[in-house]
């Protein structure tokens, strides 16, 4: 028996393997590599390889699969927020339309649920009204310490676009950070080659930020920085490496030297602006009040 499926807007240039784990069946991926060579997933009447970009109109033709069962991944448990904390939301938004959603936000949650947490942004505006008729897509992230301009898009086909936009360099983020110490006004840019280790393989990568004093003493530092790479925590190694830690991080900081006890990371996504069809977007996100508070008081 043959099931056929026409690919619709929200899987234009998905790849095949990744449409098939959503629509079909979820399957490791050598196992839907030897299904493919089977010829037994065609695309237009033709055999193709798992990698194919799949284009709006596609005609998918899937032959006898009845006997693979799906991969017995433990099922996520959803985080289901009350009411009263879905409507709290409504004054992080700062831009809602067709296609995505802009928030402010806050620090000490993150964007989606992971092994050390289960509330999460995601889970709380999938049952807002800004997604009563579509889902949220995580386009980019921002750590759970962080807070500011987050994206959200509505549907796929933006969800590809902003990804598509950020891996091009066409989405400018600006962020403002409080530091230990007096940065020295000679540094301009941070280059970095930042290593991380990934199934005890050590990888390397390199990070370039542009950096600006806005205010300093000789206690802290008030800070512009705009990642031109996205690392992981990229402005926390990078401001640690050249011996100005940010205030509030506990993961990233000098173990000789006297921390405050703060519970907010001080690192924020002020700004970010990107165009889309010609169109000119920007964005603020006004910084929170521990983050204004500790500027008032010491720079």
């Amino acid at each position: 028996m043959v099931k056929s499926f026409i690919v619709d807007d929200n899987f234009n240039d998905s790849r095949l393997d990744k449409w098939f784990k959503i629509n079909v069946i979820s399957l490791p991926h050598s196992l839907i590599e030897k299904i493919i060579r089977q010829n037994k997933i065609k695309v237009n009447k033709k055999k193709t390889k798992s990698s194919y970009r799949l284009q709006t109109g596609d005609l998918i033709e899937i032959y006898d699969i009845s006997k693979f069962k799906p991969t017995d991944n433990k099922k996520k448990i959803k985080y289901l927020p009350k009411k009263k904390e879905i409507g709290i939301y409504n004054e992080y938004v700062i831009e809602d339309n067709e296609n995505f959603v802009v928030l402010n936000k806050p620090s000490g949650i993150p964007v989606q649920s992971g092994t050390k947490s289960f509330k999460n942004i995601i889970d709380i505006l999938k049952n807002s009204e800004y997604f009563e008729n579509s889902k949220p897509f995580i386009v980019h992230r921002l750590d759970k310490e962080t807070s500011g301009v987050l994206i959200i898009a509505k549907n796929r086909r933006y969800a590809q676009l902003f990804t598509s936009l950020f891996r091009i360099r066409k989405i400018h983020k600006t962020y403002l950070a409080l530091v230990y110490g007096k940065v020295d006004d000679s540094i301009k840019v941070m280059k970095d080659n930042l290593v991380y280790y990934e199934n005890n393989k050590k990888i390397s990568q390199k990070a370039i930020s542009n950096i600006k004093i806005i205010k300093s003493n000789e206690g802290y530092s008030y800070l512009e920085l705009n990642p031109i790479t996205g690392r992981k925590h990229q402005l926390r190694k990078q401001l640690l490496n050249i011996g100005f830690p940010i205030i509030g991080d506990d993961k990233y900081f000098l173990s000789d030297r006297k921390r405050l006890k703060i519970k907010n990371l001080m690192l924020h996504a002020y700004k970010i602006k990107f165009m889309i069809n010609n169109t000119q977007y920007n964005f603020k996100a006004k910084y929170n009040k521990p983050f204004e508070d500790f500027l008032k008081k010491n720079i």
